[in-house]
């Protein structure tokens, strides 16, 4: 009988290889080497690792296009906007309603399908919550959502504005397979949030298999993924916080991908044959924020005095190895409307003649905090005391863990004095890039970077048609807060993706994380 079991078992095998056989050979492993594992996948909830990890687990209702680049590669189209999840739209005469029809067959890993209804408990989700998602809302001005139909999901907007469609291609407000989510709701917890803070319900490429916190979390192909399938099956992400050891790793082949490495390291690596470095400009900047509600940075003269003791040329050299890009406002090329409006320039004798104005003729003591988020922080604040130290501003620099920075500069919050920032736009817009770092109301204005004026000027470039007042509500945004001084603008560092020599495929994104299913290492 046990015989006559194991030849059937056998038999069975055997059919499933000759039914299956090309499926079970393409599955691929893609290994990565990042800094630490997600404490998180709520885009809600901005926490280490989970941005990384999100934009591979969820999709917006419509996506940027592509172009040829003027180096003969694609690269992303911010001027062109196009359905993803939804089909197609309809806007009003006025552009204050927006009705979307969804594609149909969308499944997320459960097996459910993307309705209406899908989108309007994930905005009520955002709501309550009261965190990023909410915020795209309000710089959206999306004032309310509701369903049409099963397949139609109407948007009101509060006023018409250049935002809304950009920030629809974002992965946040995160678009939630509500009908599986509400199987881990509580009446306590009515949205499952602590369900989704550590398990994801999306329609996107990518499922979170496991996590094992400081370890490594395993992510699975969505196998009903209405797109294009990915060529790797599986995503294995390593905690591996040292830079060295990840740079070891990718050359010996036993990572295909290793985040955030330095620059010294790179300079190597390109001579690698082993190894491919993806470079692209980027628009993210290398920045040093003030919080005005501390003293002695509640006084404009103390801040600029910052601004003119920075050694810039230093910085470019000792940090980014002459390889960055000077920024020069608030907004960083190729966000249309970008101006040279940060003029400062080292002058150590105009910074204590400011500090002295200021109050602090005998200099002044501040403690200059950073995290380990990107990789330059740590020098940028060395050559930052070193800087400042010749004007009579004396730095003490103090490391603290990546979970208690993000919760400390949390808008509302607000309570470290003086700290290391990148500022990068997910929506390559400038009203939106202004309101996310520089309005009171922003969820990446990490500073308590609140001025009436400012935010009268950036909530009236967002819903501004006409060109030419539109460009110079911008222009004005910018000089204005590069007079306040509350940001210390230093270097665009670019964007630096280091890969097995085999890989294909990558397309850098606004929101400046790698996107698995673009990638390949087929022959």
């Amino acid at each position: 009988m046990m015989k006559k079991q194991g030849s059937v078992l056998t038999l069975l095998l055997i059919v499933a290889l000759n039914i299956f056989p090309t499926v079970w050979a393409q599955e691929k492993t893609l290994v990565i080497a990042m800094n630490s594992t997600p404490k998180g996948v709520d885009p809600d909830i901005w926490v280490p690792g989970q941005i990384e990890a999100t934009v591979n687990l969820y999709e917006g209702l419509t996506s940027y296009g592509t172009r040829v680049g003027s180096n003969g590669k694609l690269e992303v189209d911010p001027g062109k906007i196009q359905p993803h999840l939804a089909e197609s739209w309809t806007v009003s005469p006025d552009g204050k309603k927006y009705l979307f029809k969804l594609k149909h067959g969308i499944r997320s890993p459960f097996g459910n399908e993307l309705t209406a209804q899908d989108i309007v408990w994930t905005y009520e989700k955002s709501a309550l919550q009261k965190r990023t998602g909410q915020f795209m809302a309000s710089v959206g001005r999306i004032e309310k959502v509701e369903a049409a139909s099963k397949y139609e999901v109407r948007f009101q907007l509060s006023d018409a504005n250049r935002i809304f469609l950009g920030a629809l291609t974002l992965h946040l407000p995160a678009i939630f397979d509500s009908v599986e989510a509400k199987k881990h709701a509580t009446p306590d917890d009515p949205y499952a949030t602590k369900w989704l803070s550590l398990n994801s319900a999306g329609f996107g490429p990518y499922h979170l298999q496991s996590l094992q916190s400081g370890q490594q979390a395993v992510f699975v192909v969505n196998p009903n993924y209405f797109f294009k399938k990915p060529y790797y099956s599986k995503i294995i992400w390593r905690e591996v916080p040292s830079p060295a050891t990840r740079v070891a790793l990718v050359r010996t082949g036993q990572v295909q991908y290793a985040e955030q490495i330095p620059f010294q390291q790179l300079t190597v690596l390109r001579t690698d044959p082993a190894v491919k470095v993806e470079s692209v400009p980027g628009f993210g900047g290398a920045t040093v924020r003030m919080n005005p509600r501390y003293p002695p940075f509640d006084k404009v003269k103390v801040r600029q005095a910052v601004a003119y003791a920075t050694d810039y040329a230093a910085i470019g050299e000792a940090v980014f190895l002459g390889q960055g890009t000077r920024s020069r406002s608030m907004l960083n090329s190729p966000i249309a409307g970008a101006v040279n409006a940060y003029k400062y320039e080292t002058d150590y004798n105009k910074a204590k003649q400011l500090l002295t104005e200021a109050g602090y003729p005998n200099g002044v003591d501040v403690t200059l905090e950073y995290s380990t988020n990107w990789w330059w922080e740590e020098p940028l604040v060395l050559q930052m005391q070193a800087s400042l130290a010749k004007a009579g501003i004396r730095v003490t620099p103090k490391k603290i863990p990546s979970t208690e920075m993000l919760a400390r500069r949390t808008i509302n919050v607000w309570t470290v004095p003086f700290l290391t920032h990148l500022t990068s736009s997910f929506v390559p817009d400038p009203s939106y890039n202004m309101f996310l770092t520089a309005h009171c109301k922003g969820s990446s204005n990490v500073n308590a970077n609140c001025d009436a004026a400012m935010d009268k000027l950036i909530d009236a470039s967002a819903i501004e048609r006409e060109e030419k007042r539109w460009l110079s509500l911008i222009e004005q945004a910018q000089n204005l807060q590069a007079d306040s001084a509350t940001f210390i603008e230093t270097f665009l560092p670019g964007t630096h993706e280091v890969f097995a020599s085999c890989m294909k495929g990558y397309l850098w994104k606004p929101h400046n994380r790698l996107v698995w299913k673009d990638l390949n290492c087929s022959s």
